[in-house]
């Protein structure tokens, strides 16, 4: 099957063909060539995609990463990230491997193509001149004989007149035999040029052009045994990153597989516990026993004391001082008309500052006092563990500058070790500022840690509402009470104002006796009584106590006659003395 043979007269048609199969090739480049775009910007898609989702560093989003379920969204996002890599090696290879190569291939093809026809074409032009050439002598040939015909004629015809002379006949029978001559020299030339014209014919259509459509047809398929190979390359690109594609889902498989509900509740225990207990049972307090203060019959605290205040002040226990409100026992202040004090009391607001303004903007402690126990344990941790890193990280740079000085101690050309002196003192002062840092924040630790578990050993009741630190440091500003959820409370109701105020009015008018002693405590810290209503305490120092915790947190103590005050409970280890007068009774 050769198309020399088969389509010997075909060569218009080839030609169609032919173009038409380049035509096709550069289509299916076309085609690759756009499906690398496809990948390329799908890829550029993905890789957006798992950016835009990924957790921004120094953001809250970073933390909540630490739980088990947004980890394994985390491994997806990578996974995804590599996914798309992958499809990045398809137009990469897609391109190379057969955009490129086909590209190459087709310009070769053109100019093959090209030269073959060419080579065609001149073998037809040949062949039209033959055949021109075989023509022209045979139209010469034709014509020669029909003048030697003419010419035997008038010869004949001047022959056979009686009245032409002699010298007319010979004349016309030489001219005569010049045209047959001329005629035989024709035909000569016209066979001659016969014999060449079916030569040179039978090499064109024997010899020619069966060698260039040979030729031909041989480029042709090779353009389609490359187009084949190329699709097959087409197909091998994609099934090469198959397994590499597979273990990016394996790896998202894996990632959901690991997630644990479990150890995500965990880590929500270690985020927001508190660190505080339950409040306890609330104690009984008996009013029936007599009270030893002369009422006034026109005072505040009469109402109070019958239990139905008009102003709605609230039930405080008598003789429970707030902490933060000075008590004014001076029996020689000058006392103001009750309707004076009424009215200033209504228009007044509490002076009472506290950690409410941190929440509201306010700078944070450095020893994260205004946070509940648990969570101040961990952010003290953390700081810690941050301030070792810092101070190892001076220490590796302070070794470096001793080698280097070293060496330039023993290679004086290298450097002058002098200079590098202030660089090391500027680093041991760094490291030496860090340790105390570090033992500052070291301190804060073991104080949390060491009460913690005090809190622990005696059910204490708590009233729901906790102060943000439980014990205030010397630097602290006034505490403001906290809900057991570790929360703290905004603003409060102008009940609670009332509350405040009227005990403080109530108290600069009663003449009450000093309460009795119910038992004794030994001060366990050292504590600094900065705020109004606070008393200084010494470690180890006994004192009495005259009232108890009702769940704020604090204690109200006694060391002598004049000095008494309130102490944070977890400072002080109370010994209570039930058959002591003034020892309440619980049921």
């Amino acid at each position: 099957m050769s198309w020399g043979t088969e389509l010997w007269d075909q060569f218009d048609n080839l030609e169609k063909h032919t173009q038409w199969g380049i035509d096709v090739l550069e289509k299916y480049i076309k085609f690759v060539k756009e499906r690398t775009e496809i990948e390329l910007s799908y890829a550029k898609q993905l890789r957006n995609l798992s950016k835009k989702y990924q957790p921004k560093k120094n953001s809250k989003e970073e933390e909540e990463y630490k739980y088990t379920s947004c980890k394994a969204f985390l491994s997806t996002l990578n996974e995804m990230n590599d996914y798309a890599g992958q499809h990045e090696v398809i137009s990469e290879n897609m391109t190379s491997q057969i955009t490129v190569d086909l590209a190459r291939f087709v310009q070769e093809l053109k100019q093959e193509r090209k030269s073959n026809f060419h080579d065609g074409r001149k073998a037809q032009q040949h062949m039209e001149t033959c055949w021109k050439q075989l023509e022209s002598s045979k139209r010469r040939f034709e014509r020669d004989c029909k003048e030697a015909d003419r010419a035997q004629q008038y010869f004949e015809k001047m022959d056979a007149d009686i009245n032409v002379t002699k010298a007319d006949v010979e004349k016309a029978r030489q001219q005569a035999q010049i045209r047959h001559q001329m005629a035989e020299d024709s035909k000569a030339d016209y066979s001659s040029s016969l014999q060449k014209f079916n030569q040179e014919q039978h090499e064109y259509y024997h010899t020619h052009i069966p060698s260039i459509f040979q030729k031909i047809q041989e480029m042709e398929e090779r353009r389609i045994v490359r187009i084949g190979e190329s699709m097959k390359t087409y197909a091998e690109v994609d099934r090469q990153v198959i397994p590499i594609i597979g273990k990016c889902l394996d790896g998202i498989v894996k990632a959901a597989e690991a997630i644990n509900q479990k150890s995500d509740s965990q880590l929500v225990i270690e985020a927001y516990k508190s660190g505080f207990e339950p409040p306890g049972d609330i104690e009984f307090e008996d009013y029936t026993q007599p009270m030893k203060r002369t009422v006034s019959d026109n005072s505040l605290s009469n109402s109070r004391g019958d239990g139905k205040p008009e102003l709605k002040f609230g039930g405080k226990s008598k003789g429970k001082l707030w902490p933060f409100i000075k008590k004014n026992k001076s029996p020689k202040q000058q006392k103001e008309p009750l309707s004076h004090r009424f009215n200033e009391f209504m228009i007044s607001k509490p002076k009472i500052h506290c950690f409410r303004s941190l929440k509201r903007g306010g700078a944070t402690p450095e020893d994260f006092s205004n946070l509940p126990p648990e969570q101040r344990r961990k952010k003290l941790q953390q700081k810690v563990d941050e301030l070792n890193k810092e101070i190892q990280k001076e220490m590796d740079q302070r070794d470096a500058i001793t080698k280097m000085k070293d060496v330039y101690l023993k290679n004086p050309q290298m450097g002058d070790p002098a200079s590098l002196d202030h660089k090391l003192t500027e680093v041991s002062q760094n490291i030496e500022k860090l340790r105390l840092e570090a033992q500052k924040f070291e301190a804060w630790l073991a104080e949390v840690e060491g009460r913690l578990p005090a809190r622990g050993e005696q059910a204490r009741r708590q009233s729901g509402m906790y102060d943000g630190q439980g014990a205030p440091t010397a630097n602290s500003c006034a505490q403001d009470r906290e809900s057991p959820d570790g929360s703290y409370t905004e603003e409060r109701s102008q009940e609670n104002e009332v509350k405040v105020l009227a005990t403080d009015f109530d108290d600069e008018f009663d003449d009450e006796e000093p309460l009795p002693a119910i038992g004794t405590c030994k001060a366990l810290y050292t504590f600094e009584g900065q705020n109004e209503g606070t008393i200084s305490v010494i470690e180890g120092e006994i004192l009495y106590v005259i009232e108890e915790d009702k769940g704020d947190g604090w204690t109200r103590i006694r060391r002598n006659e004049d000095e008494e005050g309130y102490v944070p409970t977890s400072y002080v280890e109370v010994y209570l003395d039930k058959n002591a007068k003034g020892a309440k009774t619980y049921i």
